[in-house]
């Protein structure tokens, strides 16, 4: 593998964490302009399985084929906790809190992972990973400021931790067998699994068109600017879903997976500055102190143990 290769690979996953990092305030921006959180996880998913779809379609064929019946269930389970639960949570957490905690909280993931391996399988992890449940605990700990009382929105803490659990969730499924199968069908499969549940929830159906055409403030540092509904919506499907996720699974074939998660902590660190910037949303030095807690305990247990490659799922 050549140092251009590399450097082309973590070129694309830093590009994915800047597509990420927007498409947290473009969202936002959506969910304040009247969609809610289930109708934004349905018109995003069923909008990303149209465009992974036809790219299936046009360079690679066969990954249009359905999972293996071994497979199926676990393709199943991702669309559905690992798609549909993540992004669902997500919006509400992204609604609910500053931006930044939203996606710090979501980011516990690996802490999650190296815990469930450790008490439920009983496998063997590096001493780090006590390192970086401690250093997580503090820091959230320092993010909320709980000597102070709890002051963060509960529903929104809530979905943060829901979609961190939904996230590790995905990546626990992702060992469990279907790292062997080829990255696109395993994506799209579940994207399809996704949209079919969430029309279910909250089916287009119900949308309400106008509200697709209304021109909508930007909020914040932007407010003199505004966009129609269904321009910011084309974003958050293209150059904050499929564009995105396409660039860290390229990424994959040059990288290892934890290489790849480890550099999208970019995007955590991105949204606190996208929250502070666009929205006001500035954290006291506790807070940043903390979060960089956070951070360092995110890394140390994602670097506590080797894990197998699996397509990572679409997070900001």
């Amino acid at each position: 593998m050549s140092a251009d290769h590399r450097s082309t690979a973590y070129a694309m996953v830093v590009t994915a964490a800047l597509c990420f990092t927007v498409n947290a305030g473009v969202s936002r921006v959506v969910l304040r302009a009247g969609v809610d959180p289930a109708t934004l996880t349905t018109l995003r998913v069923t909008g990303a399985v149209l465009v992974l779809g036809l790219w299936a379609a046009l360079l690679r064929p066969q990954a249009l084929r359905p999972p293996r019946a071994r497979q199926l269930w676990l393709v199943a389970a991702m669309g559905v906790v690992g798609v549909a639960g993540l992004q669902w949570t997500y919006f509400v957490a992204i609604d609910r809190l500053p931006v930044g905690l939203a996606l710090l909280l979501e980011h516990t993931a690996p802490v999650l992972v190296a815990l469930y391996v450790r008490v439920v399988r009983r496998e063997a992890v590096r001493s780090r990973a006590w390192a970086a449940l401690g250093l997580a605990l503090l820091g959230l700990a320092g993010v909320a400021q709980v000597w102070q009382g709890f002051e963060l929105d509960g529903l929104g803490v809530l979905a943060g931790f829901g979609a961190a659990v939904c996230f590790a969730t995905y990546f626990l499924l992702g060992e469990s067998g279907v790292s062997d199968e080829d990255p696109l069908a395993v994506v799209l499969w579940s994207f399809v699994v996704a949209a079919v549940a969430m029309n279910v929830v909250s089916p287009l159906t119900a949308l309400d068109t106008d509200l697709l055409t209304a021109e909508t403030t930007l909020l914040g540092a932007l407010s003199g600017f505004s966009a129609p509904v269904w321009a910011l919506l084309v974003w958050v499907i293209s150059l904050g879903t499929v564009v995105p996720f396409a660039l860290e699974l390229f990424a994959l074939q040059t990288l290892p997976a934890t290489a790849v998660v480890v550099v999208a902590m970019l995007e955590p660190v991105g949204v606190t500055l996208l929250g502070w910037a666009w929205f006001g949303e500035a954290l006291t030095p506790v807070q940043q102190l903390g979060a960089t807690a956070v951070i360092i305990g995110i890394v140390l247990a994602q670097t506590a143990r080797r894990l197998p490659v699996a397509p990572p799922p679409p997070l900001g």
